[in-house]
């Protein structure tokens, strides 16, 4: 197991850490903030579900020294110009802490609000674009991070940002998509500071077959969206997306469960007991990814009692 915990000479190995302000609960959520600055986790990370600008300026505002951002907030809901302003603040109180991740989010989202969207690849570089050009009138911008699953919106972000992002990726892949960032040339290839994050599920669980069952009710969601669907073939799991697709019409949340095998849902999400899970970190750092976010579920309760339990597991 690692022994990097909070005060020793290595806390640069501890995650990072996925937080949602769920409403009614955005004042524990401030305090927990605190605690996860204390605790020394290497960054907090907000998915776009529960205002994730808000919650990082709060951030911006409680906590000194970690580090914090988006992870994502989508680019179709804001317009480049007011996304930029707010940044750029949030940059600047926060002393350059901030990464501003954004991403085009996924299409039921999309549906839901009904909002046209365009080409992902076009729309996110002439959203770059737009905010920096705004940004050199404003008082520039912060890290931009891009959502990324395959090799197109990979190699965008090595043009034009400072990072890139996976939510669920398969760790047996990370060595494919880091070459396509190596690849990209520039600041990407040469240095140590950009930024790769994944946002990977994670239950905490002496329970290994209720963790993963945990596990694999969250991934629901995501197998039954295309992208996703088809980044896990590319990623050598066509035999599981095609068992998926089979079952999908049925909307039969079981029979998705069990499409989803063993070896695919232990690649791309973490689970099982303290000493599983901490090597399961390790080794999503070792297979170079510089931020791995754990996004906290658990058997017994919702997302602070995760959150506690992960506390724990840092102690």
């Amino acid at each position: 197991m690692s022994s990097d915990t909070p005060g020793s000479d290595n806390v640069s190995r501890m995650p990072a850490l996925s937080l949602v302000s769920v409403p009614g609960k955005r004042a524990t959520t401030t305090e927990t903030v605190i605690e996860m600055e204390r605790r020394g986790f290497s960054g907090i990370f907000c998915p776009s579900l529960g205002d994730a600008m808000s919650l990082c300026l709060t951030i911006a505002h409680v906590t000194d020294t970690i580090e914090f951002g988006t992870a994502i907030q989508p680019i179709y809901l804001q317009h480049p110009a007011a996304l930029a302003g707010t940044a750029g603040y949030i940059d600047e109180v926060s002393g350059g802490r901030f990464h501003l991740g954004i991403g085009v989010t996924h299409g039921p989202v999309h549906k839901r609000l009904g909002i046209d969207v365009g080409k992902p690849l076009s729309d996110t570089r002439e959203y770059v674009a737009a905010m920096r050009k705004v940004s050199e009138r404003s008082g520039g911008m912060p890290p931009i991070v891009l959502a990324a699953l395959r090799d197109k919106m990979v190699g965008l972000a090595t043009d034009v940002s400072e990072g890139a992002v996976w939510a669920n990726a398969a760790r047996s892949h990370m060595g494919h998509s880091l070459s396509v960032i190596a690849a990209g040339g520039g600041e990407a290839s040469s240095t140590d500071d950009f930024f790769v994050g994944n946002m990977i599920p994670t239950v905490i669980d002496d329970d290994r077959d209720a963790a993963a069952a945990r596990n694999r009710s969250t991934m629901v969601g995501y197998v039954s969206l295309p992208n996703y669907r088809n980044y896990w073939r590319e990623a050598g799991y066509g035999d599981e997306m095609d068992a998926v697709e089979a079952v999908l019409p049925s909307r039969d949340k079981d029979a998705i469960m069990a499409a989803m095998s063993d070896r695919w849902l232990a690649d791309c999400t973490l689970y099982g007991s303290v000493d599983e899970v901490r090597d399961g970190v390790e080794a999503w750092f070792e297979a170079g990814v510089n931020r791995p976010i754990l996004v906290p579920s658990s058997t017994s309760g919702g997302q602070m009692k995760a959150i506690e339990e992960v506390f724990a597991a840092y102690r």
